[in-house]
Formats: C-alpha cells, structure tokens, sequence
C-alpha cells in the first residue's frame, strides 16, 4: 500500500513570535555542522507553550526551541533542564532527539534557547492523519506504541546516564500537588471552588510512592511523533523541558488526563488534543492494563494520579489563558480557555470523589 503524502506543521513566523535570522545565523555560525551556509527560519505551528522553530541551512536542518512570551512560572519551560536531559538521554532511549546547543542569555532570540536534532514525521493531534487513513488499526498501534514507549522510559537507568541529581524522587507527588497549587494561586483569573477541594483530597489521599524513575511530565500523544509508514512506530518523543526523578504513575496518569473517549463530557472533547469519537482508540482502562503488563506496576492508585493529572492540566489552562488575557500572547486559539477552567476543575473533582475515574 502506498501512503498519500504528508504536510508538517510549518508556518511562516507568527508576527509576535518572530525571531531574528541574521542574528541567529551570527551565533550559530562555526558551532554546528552546515552553519556556515544561509539560514532560513520557519515555525512550527502545534503546542501551545514553548516556541519551536526549524532552522534550515540547506545542507542541515536543525530545531530551536525557547519559552513562551512573557513571564513564565518558576521551574516551567526550562531550557536549560530540556537540554541536560537530551544532550544524554537519547544514548539510552532511541525516542529522545539530540540536544545540541544551549544559550542561557536572552540576547539572540529574547531568551534562553537550545537547539537540537531534528526529527521527520507525523504528529497526530485533532484528526488521524490522511496518511494512515486506510489502516483500520492505526488508532491502536500508535496508542500501544506510546504507552511501550513509556514503560521503556521508566526502565532508563538515569544513574548511568549521569541524571541521579536530576530531582529529589522522595517526596515528589507531594511536592506536584502543593507546587501546581502555588501555581495556581498566581495563574487563575477566578476563584474555583473545586481546586481547593481537588487540593485537599490530594493531600489526604496520597499514596506511598514505591518506585522511582525518569519522569517526563508531559508524556502524550501530540508529543509523540510516529513513522509515516508505521503508525506503530515512533520516531521521537517531544517536550523534555519539565522532566525529573519522581513516580513514574504521575506519568501514566498525565497520559489518561489527555487522553479521550466518546462519552467524555463535551468540554473535554473540545479541548481534546488527539482525534476524539469513537474511532477505534483504546479506552482509558485498557491503556492502563497494557502499561500494568509492560512495567510491572500496580494500579490500584491509579485514580489518584488520574485526577492529579486533571487538577494540573487546569492550571496549565489557567496559566496559558492568563498570558492572553495580559496580551502576552496574540495567539487567538487560547481566547476560550477562559470558560473551560472550572470545567475541568469539576473533572478533576469527579475523579477524586469517584463518580468519574478508570474502572479497572
């Protein structure tokens, strides 16, 4: 069978997020591999965070990647972090792209940046891609092959790598749920009830974390990147800029927190980054069962992490929409954010009081 052809997400530079050529092209110059011909700087159109850039020098073509505009929280967007991570991981995990090059200074592109490998593929978000159309197990084999993935990266011996002082493991779920709390308090535009209720069951329901592991804290399928050919196969895994040593079901539960099935409330589907219906993916339960077999791990907590992931995906909202309500940025797809806060607050508050959550 022969694929039809696929488009990547390039854009000519957003007019807010612009960023020089010609001085990036000075600093670059002699520091990596075809450097030296001219550049060409497009923009990568998906995510709704860090700005991700293609540098294309012809010969080479590499990706810059730099916070989001405007004042950002304190440990998020690290570029600094991103980079340690990837400058090694990627010798142990084949899904991890290069990190060639930081910058710590903000004086070629208005803030730290790195550049790394660049990767070709496809990257699913709202709807299957034209190019697995005609494969009626793509859903599955792309949903199998990210939970695989993930149980692999729980597996890397981040000691040998050099990460053990990555973060401090003991303690980690604990400090997630009083830390994305504190974020909370600075990002939201309205009080919501059920934060501070979501907050209080958390911190009473805390389950002894009972192994540790590389955690990427953003593991999800539009960070994935899959093989034209393959839907099964990935090429790369995407978004290192928050990834530390803690419980690895803080993973998992991300994953099913993003994830999406046909009877989820509407907001949720709205929001959803990954083609929503009843399409053929996997359920919520049986992504959970599959890593369960892969890993080894229990999930007799698994709703607690569930409905930590929901309590942080709505301060992710909340700190997104904020930056657009300060005209931080221009970007018009977060002017809605707004209203879906308290929805997914009232989410997070069903899985915790048990009337929602994944039925194992």
């Amino acid at each position: 069978m022969t694929n039809p052809s696929y488009k990547e997400d390039l854009i000519d530079l957003r007019p807010d997020e612009r960023i020089d050529a010609p001085k990036v092209a000075d600093f670059l110059r002699g520091k990596l591999p075809g450097s030296d011909q001219p550049l060409t700087i497009r923009q990568f159109s998906g995510g709704a965070a860090n700005l991700t850039y293609l540098l294309d020098y012809g010969t080479h073509e590499y990706v810059l990647r730099r916070p989001p505009l405007g004042p950002v929280a304190v440990s998020a967007h690290d570029m600094h972090r991103e980079h340690r991570v990837l400058s090694v991981l990627h010798t142990a995990f084949q899904y991890a792209p290069q990190s060639f090059l930081y910058h710590e200074e903000d004086d070629v592109v208005g803030a730290p940046f790195l550049v790394m490998e660049r990767r070709k593929g496809v990257v699913v978000r709202m709807k299957l891609p034209e190019i697995y159309a005609q494969d009626a197990n793509a859903r599955r084999k792309m949903s199998e092959a990210l939970i695989d993935s993930m149980a692999e990266f729980h597996a890397v011996d981040y000691e040998t790598l050099g990460l053990a002082d990555l973060g401090k493991p003991e303690g980690f779920v604990s400090r997630q749920i009083d830390g994305w709390y504190r974020r909370w308090q600075d990002a939201k535009t309205n009080d919501v009830a059920e934060m501070d209720a979501v907050h209080t069951w958390l911190k009473e329901n805390l389950p002894p974390s009972k192994t540790y592991s590389l955690v990427h804290n953003d593991y999800k399928l539009d960070n994935a990147m899959l093989a034209p050919s393959d839907p099964g196969r990935i090429v790369a895994i995407f978004d290192w800029d928050m990834c530390t040593l803690g419980d690895p079901l803080s993973d998992l539960g991300a994953l099913l927190a993003y994830w999406s099935e046909p009877t989820d409330p509407r907001y949720a589907l709205e929001m959803a980054r990954m083609p929503t219906g009843d399409l053929g993916f996997p359920s919520r339960r049986e992504l959970a069962r599959r890593y369960a077999e892969k890993s080894n791990r229990s999930m007799e907590d698994i709703n607690f992490y569930y409905a930590l992931a929901l309590f942080r995906i709505t301060v992710i909202i909340a700190q997104i929409y904020i930056r657009f309500v300060r005209r931080q940025t221009q970007d018009q797809r977060f002017a809605v954010f707004g209203k879906v806060i308290p929805s997914f607050a009232r989410m997070a508050e069903g899985v915790a009081a048990g009337e929602m959550g994944v039925r194992l």
